[in-house]
């Protein structure tokens, strides 16, 4: 009689048997970087509601993550400036591989697989050239890093993928502010900084760029969204005068001018300049941006560009899609569901939530 493990060695051989999924894990919806009580670092898959689904430990302070399209993989990225990004199986939080960029190099915290999942991209700094580098790994290959090419600016930081109807491309916000890592955190260029939004094929060639005004040259583009029909929700994060009331968040739709939002309202001032996370209403009506310094997220009408809704809530900088509206995390591990004029705390965890919600989707 053949034994169960035998049985599954023959299905797994002959191809027949089930490929592990994001299901086997309970439908997690987002990734989000933590810290518990003890100072350990970890990786969380939360449930739309703000549920720990699972979680993966650390070797350090993480940033973002990418979450493999099909199966339950994740690799979990670094804060800038560090060097590690971790490819964990997040079955039983087991290490697969461990990416370090070249010499010269460090990881700004994101990254996005291809749409069928056989590469991963990810958003570097070149410090000792002060340039931007995207890095390109071959999953197949055991993340063999297989080439790299111009992110388009300097201080890639997030990016997602932009596909409506043709080849699929890479949004890269450039944020424009070099760095190196024996300076630390320091800003080493604002008085020239130039920050852009630059569309790639998958392959590496420029599509276009955006650039702000010269008036907004300080406005570094951090963040990203995409809205359902494709218009691109972009964060930024000012540089100048702390006083100054500048549009933290922008629309884009590629071949057309970015549109900045709320850009004369004084109410901007409670962000402080600030823009730690964005994400669009499921139907793409709304927009809203976070702020970890100011302990609020704004909401804007995407057609008229008001600011239709604020949410105070302490450290506040996660913020994501989900199914009733937007989901919020803080560092003082609450989840919020925000809705309309309402704030209903979903979860409580003795965690330390990090910047972002990464959607699974």
């Amino acid at each position: 009689m053949t034994s169960r493990r035998g049985f599954i060695a023959g299905l797994l051989a002959s191809g027949l048997a089930p490929s592990p999924s994001w299901a086997d894990l309970g439908g997690p919806a987002f990734l989000s970087a933590a810290k518990d009580p003890t100072g350990n670092h970890l990786l969380a898959g939360l449930s739309d509601a703000g549920a720990i689904r699972f979680t993966c430990p650390l070797p350090g302070r993480g940033h973002a993550a990418a979450a493999h399209p099909h199966r339950p993989e994740a690799v979990a990225f670094a804060r800038r400036p560090g060097r590690f990004a971790d490819v964990i199986d997040c079955r039983d939080g087991a290490r697969l591989a461990r990416l370090l960029p070249p010499t010269g190099h460090h990881f700004y915290g994101h990254g996005r697989f291809s749409p069928d999942g056989s590469r991963l991209f990810t958003t570097e700094n070149d410090f000792e050239n002060a340039q931007g580098v995207i890095g390109v790994w071959e999953v197949k290959q055991d993340y063999r890093r297989i080439r790299s090419f111009s992110s388009g600016g300097i201080g890639p930081h997030d990016m997602l993928l932009w596909n409506m109807g043709g080849e699929p491309q890479l949004v890269i916000a450039n944020g424009g502010i070099e760095t190196h890592p024996d300076s630390g955190r320091a800003k080493l260029n604002l008085p020239e900084m130039r920050s852009n939004l630059t569309l790639m094929s998958l392959e590496g060639e420029p599509q276009e760029v955006m650039e702000l005004s010269q008036e907004l040259q300080l406005n570094s583009i951090r963040h990203l969204c995409l809205s359902p029909d494709g218009t691109i929700g972009f964060a930024m994060q000012w540089q100048g005068d702390s006083g100054a009331v500048v549009p933290i968040v922008g629309l884009y739709q590629p071949g057309s001018t970015p549109r900045l939002l709320a850009a004369e309202d004084p109410r901007l001032r409670g962000l402080q300049g600030y823009g730690g996370s964005v994400a669009f209403t499921p139907d793409g009506a709304e927009i809203a941006v976070s702020s970890p310094r100011g302990g609020l997220v704004q909401v804007m009408q995407s057609a008229n560009a008001q600011i239709i809704h604020e949410y105070h809530l302490r450290d506040v900088c996660g913020l994501a899609t989900s199914p009733s509206g937007l989901l919020a995390s803080t560092g003082l591990g609450q989840t919020f569901a925000l809705k309309k004029d309402l704030i209903e705390l979903k979860q409580q965890h003795d965690l330390a939530w990090d910047n972002h919600l990464v959607p699974l989707i």
